[in-house]
């Protein structure tokens, strides 16, 4: 009984270790990705950022395009913002902005990467499936603001996909070089006039 009891005590800090390897080896990879696309990365550009064995990662992975699709699902996971419409949406944008203005801590380029080196019956169904998270994110923001009486329940899935063309559009010319603060304000405040347009 108490050899039971020693081996049930042992399994969730075993676990509680096994997750927060898995947490380290995700968060070094985002860093690495983010820094050098998809195409560059190495398993020892991994194991260099996350300080762990090549056996430890190997446990948990096979390769690093394994690590790629998971670091992404785990993207796709992240919690959305709550509390009141104006400021979520205003923190959006500002991420947005952030993001775009420094680049290098943007996965966009290891998605189009990624997504252009294999097949496209191989990443038809991750392409949608980061598209849909995409949408659902912005069109939860925008649902946010029907629910709390701000803006009219009225072709919002159309305003959400504007939200994407732009976004995407700019992560583009960035990727590009071709990007200034003042296009991301100018095509911003236009995404916060359609915003307006819809206002209760």
């Amino acid at each position: 009984m108490q050899k039971k009891e020693a081996v049930h005590i042992s399994r969730p800090h075993n676990e509680k270790q096994r997750k927060g390897k898995l947490r380290k080896i995700l968060e070094a990879a985002r860093v690495v990705f983010c820094r050098k696309g998809f195409l560059a990365v190495t398993m020892q550009d991994i194991i260099d950022e996350c300080g762990i064995s090549r056996g430890g990662i190997y446990i948990y992975f096979a390769s690093v395009d394994e690590i790629f699709l998971e670091v992404m699902k785990q993207r796709a996971r992240e919690a959305h913002e709550h509390g009141d419409f104006n400021n979520v949406l205003a923190n959006f944008l500002s991420r947005q902005k952030n993001r775009l203005l420094s680049f290098e801590n943007s996965l966009f380029r290891a998605y189009c990467e990624y997504i252009f080196s294999k097949p496209k019956a191989a990443v038809e169904a991750f392409r949608d499936m980061q598209l849909r998270h995409l949408r659902k994110s912005i069109s939860t923001i925008l649902m946010l603001g029907v629910h709390q009486g701000v803006l009219r329940n009225e072709k919002i899935d159309l305003l959400a996909d504007h939200f994407i063309l732009v976004i995407d559009g700019m992560s583009v010319m960035a990727l590009a070089e071709a990007l200034t603060e003042d296009i991301i304000d100018g095509q911003l405040g236009i995404l916060n006039e359609m915003v307006d347009q819809r206002r209760i």
